[in-house]
């Protein structure tokens, strides 16, 4: 079985999952949590997000990024607008 890593969650983030419905709250966080135990779970995401990783959770989608010894969320937002988000973040920041 696969050592669990610690796991980043910015402030941010853990208010867009604080302010989620319960039934999707309950969804998330239990990704999160399958994100901890198994970081390979998720897709890999290509061209200027290649690094980083998603996984869905009904529409929404969970992106992280897998450290040698943490796993960060990055992000959690919806299918329709997350990717251009983190394009557009990414080219801001230079990373």
């Amino acid at each position: 079985m696969p050592r669990s890593r610690g796991l980043i969650l910015a402030p941010e983030i853990r208010e867009i999952v604080r302010v989620l419905h319960p039934t999707t709250k309950r969804k998330v966080r239990a990704a999160i949590e399958a994100i901890r135990s198994d970081p390979d779970i998720g897709d890999e995401l290509v061209r200027e997000l290649s690094g980083l990783r998603r996984l869905r959770v009904g529409r929404l989608r969970i992106v992280y990024r897998i450290g040698s010894r943490r796993i960060e969320i990055v992000a959690i937002g919806p299918r329709s607008t997350i990717y251009l988000d983190l394009s557009a973040r990414r080219r801001q920041t230079g990373g």
